[in-house]
C-alpha cells in the first residue's frame, strides 16, 4: 500500500469524515456506531463515492479509494482491529444451558450409568387379562410408537378376549429439545403415565372420569438426556365377570396413543426416534427460571453477573439441595450414616469443582459443615448449597492458563457436551493423560460419540441458519392452502433428520451440507414438494431433482422461514446468505424501512421489486451484497417449492458475489452458489470461526493469530470433515495461549470467597 496514497486518505478523513465519526472511527453523538467490519478497500470506496458525506457534496472519485485504503489499514478491517483491540479469554460464568446441563449430569454421576444402544421404541408387553400378571403374558416386542387403534377387537386376534386386555410400555424418552414438554395420552380406558420419575405418574387416569378421553401433563427436560418412561393401559368388563352374560354385550372400542407437544411445537406423536427401549435411572432437571444469556455477538456468552442471575443461581441450589435431601438412600446409600455421606459430598464436591481437593477446601465445604450442623443430613444439604454457589463450579474461567489437565478436562467437556467431565476424563487427569495435544484429541474423539455431543453440535446448526428464530412458521392460508400447521412441523423435522444424516455420518462433509439433494420427507410432504409416496409413509431420504435442490440452502423449511407469509423474500435470505455462510457483517436496516406490498406494483417481480425499492446509494453499501445472494433462491416461492414464473415472468436468478480482496463471483441460481459457498475459503472461514465460538464461547481470536489458520487448514486436511473440526477445535481451546490473555468481568456480590 502506497504511504503517499494512505497520509492523504488521512487527511480527508480527518477534514470531512472524523467530525462525525470521531478521529479513529470510534463514533461520536452524531453518528455512534464504529467504523469496523469486513469489506474490502475497494467495497468501501465505492460506498464513501456514493454515499458520503451524508448531503449533495459528496467525496470526490479520486479522494475515495485512498481515504478507503486508509481506515482500512488504520481501525476498519478486522487485521486493524486486532492491532488495536486484542482480544482476550473473558472471565466468564455458566451459561444457562451449560448450568442446567452440569447439576442434571453431575446428580446423574451418582446413579447407575447406561447405554442407549442402537434399538428404537419402547418395550412392550400385552396381557389377556386387566391386570399384569406373568402368567398372563401374550405378547413381548418392541413397538416403534404407542399409536393403536383396536377398534372392538383385541391386539392380536384370537389371543385376547376383546372386552378386556392390558398393555405396558417402558424404556425411555429422548429429549431434543430443553423446555417444557406437553404429554398426551389418548384413550378410552384406564391408563396411567410415568415420565422421569417412575414411582409418581403425572398422568393418573385408572378411574375414568366421564367420557374424557385426553389426559395431559406438562413436564420440564434438559435437552440431549433420556428420561425413564412408563405407560400403563387396562381395558376391563363391566360388572359381574361371567363370560356367559359378556358374550352378547357390546364390545367397548379401545385405542391409545401417546404424543406431546415439544417446546414451541405442535402435537404428534412420539416419534420412534425419540424412544429408546433401555430404561435409564430417573435425571434431575433444574426447574428454576434464569435470565437469558447474552446473544449479542452470535452465541451464548456467561459475560455479565446481575442481581436476577445471582438470586436464580440461589434458588437453583435451594433446589439441588431439596432432591438429594430426598434421594439421600438412592446417591449416598444411606441417610444417616456420616462416613458414607461424608465420602458422597467428598465426591460431589470434586465433580463440581472438576478438580481433586485442597485440605483448605474439603475443611471449609466438608468437615466444617458436619462439623457445625445438627445432623449428616443437613450437612449434606449445606455442603451441596455452598458447592453449587461456589464460583469454582459457577466459573468456567477462572484466569488459569497452565497446562492443568483438570483445566484441560473441564474446556473439553464445556466445549463438546456444554457440561462437566465425566469419570473417564478426570480419570485421564488424574494419571497425566490429558497433558499433550495427542492425548486431548484422543478423548475429543471419543466423547464426539457421546449423544450430547450431537445435541450441541444440533444447537449450532439451528442457531447458524437463524432457525431458532422461526418458531411461527405461518403462511398465507388463500394462496398456500397445503401449509397446516401440521406441515410446517414436518418440515421442522425433515430439517433436523438432513442435518443429522450429513453431520453425523462417517464423510461428515461440510461440502455435502451444501450440495446434497437428499432430503427426509413423508407422506404428508410428499405430494407438496413434487415426490411420490404413500400418504402414511414415514420420513425417509429422498432424491430430489439436482438441477433445483441443492444442500440446506434449498431446504424447503429454511426457504419457507426467510419468506414473507405470500411470497418469498430475497433479502431475508440474502441477510442469512451474507452473514452466516458468508461471515459477513451488517449494519441494521433503517427503523422505518417497510418492504412494498406486491400490491402497488403487482405486475414486477419480487426481484423487480427489492431492486427498485433498495436503489438509493445509503441502502446499497449493504444490499448490493444481500440483493445478489438473495436472488439466486427466486426459484423457490414462501413454502419452499420450485417455480419458474412469477407473475409470467420467468423467474430471474442470476446473482453474483465480491469477496474479500478477490474478484467478482457471477452464479447462473442456487446451485451455483452452494457449489461456491462449498468450496469457498473465505466461506470455511466463516464457518470455522463461527462454530469455534458457538463450542467455545469465546472468540477465536483470543486463542492466538494463528489459531482459525491452523483450524481452517486442519479442516481442509481432513477433507472439511464437521466431526473432525469439533475435535480439532475442543482441542485448541483446551490450551490458552498467554496469562495476559485473560480479562475480568464483573461477579456477583453474594459468592462464597471459595
Amino acid at each position: 500500500m502506497s504511504t503517499k496514497r494512505t497520509a492523504s486518505g488521512e487527511r480527508v478523513f480527518r477534514q470531512q469524515c472524523a467530525p462525525c465519526h470521531g478521529a479513529t472511527g470510534e463514533g461520536t453523538s452524531i453518528y455512534p456506531r464504529a467504523l469496523a467490519g469486513d469489506q474490502s478497500v475497494g467495497q468501501l470506496a465505492q460506498y464513501i463515492a456514493a454515499a458520503m458525506p451524508p448531503g449533495p457534496k459528496k467525496c470526490s472519485v479520486t479522494d475515495a479509494p485512498k481515504v478507503a485504503a486508509y481506515i482500512h489499514d488504520a481501525f476498519y478491517s478486522p487485521l486493524a482491529q486486532e492491532r488495536n483491540r486484542p482480544a482476550r479469554v473473558a472471565l466468564s460464568r455458566l451459561t444457562v444451558r451449560q448450568l442446567k446441563n452440569a447439576v442434571t449430569d453431575l446428580v446423574g454421576s451418582f446413579r447407575t450409568q447406561v447405554s442407549p444402544g442402537e434399538a428404537q421404541g419402547l418395550r412392550a408387553e400385552y396381557f389377556r387379562a386387566n391386570q399384569f400378571r406373568g402368567e398372563d403374558r401374550v405378547i413381548e416386542r418392541i413397538d416403534p410408537e404407542v399409536r393403536f387403534n383396536y377398534g372392538q377387537q383385541g391386539p392380536s386376534g384370537g389371543k385376547f378376549d376383546p372386552h378386556q386386555f392390558s398393555m405396558r410400555w417402558q424404556g425411555s424418552l429422548v429429549a431434543p429439545d430443553t423446555g417444557v414438554y406437553e404429554i398426551v395420552v389418548r384413550t378410552e380406558h384406564a391408563t396411567n403415565l410415568w415420565v422421569n420419575d417412575l414411582e409418581k405418574p403425572i398422568i393418573d387416569a385408572w378411574v375414568q372420569s366421564g367420557k374424557d378421553t385426553e389426559h395431559t401433563a406438562s413436564i420440564y427436560l434438559v435437552g440431549g438426556r433420556a428420561y425413564p418412561i412408563r405407560l400403563d393401559f387396562s381395558k376391563s368388563k363391566q360388572g359381574v365377570d361371567d363370560a356367559e352374560k359378556n358374550k352378547d354385550r357390546p364390545v367397548p372400542k379401545a385405542s391409545i396413543t401417546l404424543a406431546w407437544k415439544r417446546p414451541q411445537q405442535i402435537e404428534e406423536p412420539i416419534p420412534s426416534r425419540c424412544l429408546i427401549p433401555t430404561t435409564f435411572p430417573e435425571a434431575f432437571v433444574v426447574s428454576t427460571p434464569f435470565p437469558p444469556d447474552d446473544r449479542s455477538m452470535g452465541y451464548e456468552r456467561g459475560n455479565s453477573i446481575s442481581k436476577e442471575w445471582d438470586e436464580a443461581t440461589t434458588s437453583a441450589a435451594l433446589e439441588t439441595s431439596d432432591y438429594i435431601a430426598a434421594h439421600l438412600k438412592e446417591l449416598a446409600g444411606s441417610t444417616d450414616d456420616k462416613e458414607k455421606l461424608m465420602a458422597f459430598c467428598r465426591k460431589f464436591v470434586e465433580r463440581a469443582h472438576r478438580r481433586p481437593l485442597s485440605p483448605a477446601i474439603e475443611k471449609l465445604y466438608i468437615e466444617r459443615q458436619f462439623t457445625t450442623a445438627p445432623d449428616p443430613a443437613t450437612a449434606v444439604k449445606r455442603v451441596v448449597l455452598l458447592t453449587m454457589k461456589s464460583p469454582r463450579f459457577l466459573y468456567r474461567e477462572l484466569g488459569t492458563v497452565e497446562k492443568d489437565p483438570y483445566d484441560i478436562a473441564s474446556r473439553l467437556s464445556f466445549a463438546l457436551w456444554d457440561s462437566l467431565p465425566d469419570e473417564t476424563l478426570l480419570k485421564a487427569a488424574a494419571t497425566g493423560s490429558l497433558v499433550t495435544r495427542k492425548q486431548v484429541a484422543q478423548q475429543a474423539e471419543r466423547m464426539v460419540a457421546d449423544p450430547r455431543a450431537w445435541y450441541k453440535q444440533r444447537e449450532f446448526f439451528l442457531q447458524w441458519l437463524k432457525i431458532d428464530q422461526h418458531p411461527d412458521l405461518a403462511k398465507d392460508t388463500k394462496r398456500f392452502p397445503l401449509f397446516t400447521p401440521a406441515v410446517a412441523a414436518d418440515l421442522r423435522t425433515s430439517l433436523d433428520l438432513t442435518l443429522e444424516n450429513v453431520v453425523r455420518s462417517e464423510r461428515s462433509d461440510f461440502r455435502e451440507l451444501l450440495m446434497t439433494n437428499r432430503y427426509f420427507l413423508n407422506g404428508r410432504l410428499a405430494p407438496i414438494y413434487g415426490v411420490t409416496l404413500p400418504t402414511n409413509a414415514p420420513f425417509q431420504p429422498v432424491s430430489l431433482d439436482p438441477k433445483e435442490r441443492s444442500g440446506v440452502l434449498t431446504h424447503p423449511y429454511l426457504l419457507a422461514s426467510f419468506a414473507y407469509r405470500s411470497s418469498s423474500s430475497p433479502i431475508h435470505r440474502g441477510v442469512l446468505l451474507t452473514r452466516s455462510f458468508m461471515g459477513r457483517t451488517l449494519a441494521a436496516p433503517p427503523a422505518a424501512f417497510v418492504p412494498l406490498p406486491a400490491s402497488l406494483h403487482p405486475n414486477l417481480t419480487t426481484r423487480q421489486r427489492v431492486a427498485l425499492q433498495t436503489k438509493p446509494a445509503a441502502c446499497m453499501s449493504c444490499h448490493s451484497t444481500i440483493n445478489p445472494l438473495g436472488f439466486t433462491l427466486e426459484k423457490f416461492d414462501a413454502i419452499g417449492r420450485f417455480r419458474s414464473v412469477e407473475n409470467g415472468t420467468p423467474i430471474n436468478t442470476a446473482g453474483s458475489y465480491e469477496p474479500r480482496g478477490g474478484q467478482p463471483v457471477k452464479f447462473a441460481g442456487a446451485r451455483d452458489l452452494s457449489r461456491y459457498i462449498a468450496g469457498s475459503e473465505e466461506a470455511h472461514t466463516a464457518f470455522v470461526e463461527k462454530f469455534f465460538q458457538y463450542l467455545v464461547k469465546q472468540p477465536i481470536r483470543a486463542y492466538g493469530a494463528q489459531s482459525r489458520n491452523d483450524l481452517q487448514g486442519s479442516f481442509r486436511t481432513n477433507k472439511y470433515n464437521m466431526r473432525q473440526l469439533t475435535v480439532a477445535i475442543a482441542t485448541e481451546a483446551a490450551f490458552p495461549k498467554k496469562a495476559s490473555s485473560f480479562k475480568g468481568t464483573q461477579t456477583a456480590t453474594a459468592q462464597s470467597p471459595q
